[in-house]
């Protein structure tokens, strides 16, 4: 059986992974008849955002802590994933996660730095040849992480696109259902909530993914 990491950041959308684009890779993952294999960051979180009202409230999380909620607790400290028994590598962080706890992008943008683990995890995985699959705002962090002019998309939005670009990467600009494939590379990337406006819509693009990032490892 195929094993696929996936790499969340926290519980919900403003601080943490976004729980329908983590569910759905699960979902899809599952179907595919592969073993996903969930890790996060044992550390503090960037901050909690009540996502009733919008507002930070000041209290200190633990990332990995916060994404066992979306696994029922099966995950482990992404310090230690071993790229060598992974078949590939999916990211899901949908939401602000992978800009405030993954990376610092959501504060220094194109200047921002990359948690140390996920960079070594994806540069291993990168080295061995294997696939990777980044999702929504996750695909900023690749030219970052691969050092390489990888082919990406986070949808259509242009500053982020600029910030891409600027750190080196190459935006394809994708509409919500399709996804963007760097055959050179094997990255795989969709837009997901970065331009949806349902969980339908969402679904079709991760599933395109997902197919896609297992498709190279055959």
């Amino acid at each position: 059986m195929k094993r696929v990491s996936i790499v969340l950041s926290g519980c919900c959308v403003y601080d943490g992974t976004e729980i329908h684009e983590a569910v759905l890779t699960l979902l899809a993952v599952d179907r595919a008849g592969a073993q996903a294999v969930c890790f996060a960051p044992d550390q503090p979180q960037f901050h909690v955002v009540n996502h009733l009202t919008g507002e930070v409230t000041g209290e200190n999380r633990n990332i990995l802590v916060e994404s066992a909620r979306i696994t029922r607790g099966n995950i482990q400290p992404l310090s230690q994933a071993d790229a060598s028994q992974l078949d590939a590598l999916l990211i899901v962080p949908g939401g602000f996660g992978a800009a405030k706890n993954l990376s610092d992008f959501a504060t220094e943008g194109a200047a921002c730095q990359v948690d140390e683990s996920l960079a070594l995890l994806t540069q291993e995985i990168y080295k061995q040849n294997k696939p990777i699959g980044f999702i929504c705002i996750a695909p900023a962090l690749l030219p970052k992480l691969l050092g390489e002019s990888v082919r990406v998309t986070i949808g259509n939005d242009i500053d982020t696109a600029e910030c891409i670009e600027e750190m080196g990467g190459a935006h394809i600009v994708c509409p919500v259902d399709d996804i963007v494939v760097d055959a050179q590379h094997k990255v795989v990337t969709t837009p997901a909530y970065m331009l949806a406006n349902s969980i339908s819509e969402t679904a079709k693009g991760i599933d395109k993914l997902v197919e896609r990032v297992l498709g190279f490892t055959e």
